[in-house]
C-alpha cells in the first residue's frame, strides 16, 4: 500500500506598514483565537445563547476568523526570523518530521 500525504498551500503576506514585535504579536495571535473561539462557541449556540445566525453564516466568520489567526501566526514567523534569526524553512521541516513521527503523516 502507497503512503501519502495530501498537502495544501496556503500563502499569506508579510503585512507591511506596521511595527511587530514578538510580545505585540504573540497578544494579537491570542486575541484573534478568542475571536475564533467565540465564532465557533456563541454564533453556534454552545455557550446557551440564542443564535439568530443560519449555519452558513456561522462557517463563513468562522472560516475568517481561522485566516485572521493564520495571518498573525505567519507574521509571527516572520519577526522571529527577521529580529532573532529563526530559519522559517528549517522549522517548518522540522515541524512535517515531528507530524511524521507521531504517526500524523505518512510521507
Amino acid at each position: 500500500m502507497e503512503k501519502h500525504t495530501t498537502f495544501k498551500q496556503i500563502s499569506l503576506p508579510k503585512l507591511n506598514n506596521l511595527k511587530l514585535g514578538l510580545e505585540s504579536t504573540c497578544l494579537k495571535l491570542m486575541e484573534e483565537a478568542g475571536e475564533l473561539a467565540q465564532a465557533i462557541g456563541k454564533f453556534r449556540g454552545i455557550n446557551g445563547e440564542k443564535v439568530d445566525f443560519e449555519e452558513k453564516e456561522v462557517i463563513e466568520m468562522i472560516s475568517k476568523e481561522l485566516l485572521d489567526v493564520a495571518q498573525v501566526a505567519v507574521s509571527m514567523m516572520f519577526v522571529l526570523e527577521e529580529e532573532y534569526g529563526i530559519n522559517i524553512k528549517e522549522k517548518v521541516d522540522d515541524h512535517i518530521d515531528k507530524l511524521e513521527k507521531k504517526g500524523y503523516l505518512k510521507l
